[in-house]
């Protein structure tokens, strides 16, 4: 989702998750593996570079250059792929598939995104190539099409960010947050913005009423466009707290989890589509993303294979009994009461105000190839 954001889950030690009490779960490596994937990886990489060597991924997310360490760890192992891998909000991205396919010009060949509804209809429509990729008989069978036309990829989550000066001060649960020494110093996400963060509030509402969103609210937090700039405020400026994001500046803020109120967590899912234009090196990148050793070196977070650890300091990602990584799907994928409770939640928090932080000057358009806006429309 973004560069920082890769870093996270790797530098989090068992101190701070011990409100949570996250344990470390052990997984053998077994070599094996390992050499037969790369096996397989050599040969796409050989189809890859005879296509041409092009490659365009659309990835979710809400700042620029978020997904560059997926890219650069994709060309250090394979430097003779070109690969675009151009940031925009997931209903942003999806939007434009729609629209690329309607219009037989279709430019991406991957999407990883966080519309985790929109590949089941996409697999009816016809959309999707069907594939799967290294690592595939791995993966969760929760997160997989079992005829092989999407697959999780990764797990993202969406917790705390907090100042590292409040140190044992610091909120927690969500009751923590109305304290009155954290009044003028919240910072959020507008959850009318972001699928994600509205099913992070609406999980609030359902446990703890709207009226604890009127106690949050009497907070006076500031609202902003984008969770990368939620987390990053956090810190600076007088802010000191956020939840329903990740990350946070080193040195300045930092990730924790919840024991008892509810956070998010969710299968960042992958897919090539029917007319990709460079469909070796999709099969290549979807391959390389699921393998054993991008899962445990490159993603940065909760891997979507069973074989693969847990980031350290953390459980496996179905052993949180306060966080449901399904749950987010089955939000997403009742559009009308997730609109519903849309505009509940816009008649407290108001209108989404601002640009897009993704795209702050407008340059993707229709076509975005790279993040310069070469073919945007």
């Amino acid at each position: 989702m973004r560069s920082h954001r890769k870093a996270v889950l790797a530098v989090l030690t068992a101190s701070m998750l011990a409100a949570s009490g996250a344990t470390a779960a052990a997984t053998p490596v077994t070599n094996d593996t390992s050499s037969r994937e790369e096996a397989q990886l050599q040969k796409l990489y050989e189809q890859a570079v005879a296509e041409g060597g092009d490659l365009v991924v659309y990835a979710g997310g809400d700042k620029p250059g978020q997904a560059d360490y997926l890219r650069d760890a994709f060309m250090k192992k394979f430097p003779k792929i070109k690969a675009n891998v151009i940031v925009d909000f997931s209903k942003n991205h999806d939007a434009r598939v729609d629209n690329q396919v309607a219009e037989g010009k279709v430019v991406a060949d991957v999407v990883h995104l966080q519309t985790i509804d929109d590949y089941p209809r996409w697999k009816r429509e016809g959309v999707l190539e069907q594939y799967r990729p290294v690592g595939w008989d791995r993966v969760y069978n929760q997160v997989k099409d079992p005829d092989g036309y999407y697959t999780g990829a990764f797990f993202f989550a969406f917790s705390n960010v907090t100042a590292t000066a409040l140190g044992s001060n610091a909120p927690v649960e969500a009751a923590d947050f109305l304290k009155p020494e954290f009044k003028d110093k919240l910072v959020f996400t507008y959850p009318n913005d972001d699928d994600a963060v509205l099913y992070y509030f609406k999980q609030l509402t359902d446990k703890y009423g709207f009226d604890y969103l009127n106690k949050l609210l009497a907070q006076r937090p500031k609202f902003v466009r984008g969770t990368q700039d939620s987390s990053d405020l956090v810190g600076t400026n007088g802010y000191v707290a956020s939840f329903g994001t990740s990350g946070g500046r080193d040195g300045l803020a930092h990730q924790t989890y919840p024991a008892q109120s509810p956070w998010v967590a969710w299968p960042q899912t992958a897919a090539i589509l029917k007319q990709a234009p460079h469909k070796a090196a999709a099969k290549l990148y979807m391959s390389w993303l699921l393998s054993r050793d991008a899962q445990q070196h490159d993603i940065g977070t909760w891997s979507a294979r069973t074989d693969v650890a847990p980031p350290a300091g953390t459980r496996a990602i179905f052993d949180y009994p306060n966080m449901n990584p399904l749950g987010l799907g089955t939000f997403m994928s009742d559009r009308t009461a997730l609109d519903r409770y849309k505009a509940r939640i816009t008649l407290y928090v108001g209108d989404v105000r601002g640009a897009n932080p993704a795209d702050p000057d407008g340059v993707l358009g229709l076509y975005p190839i790279d993040q310069q806006g070469t073919q945007g429309a």
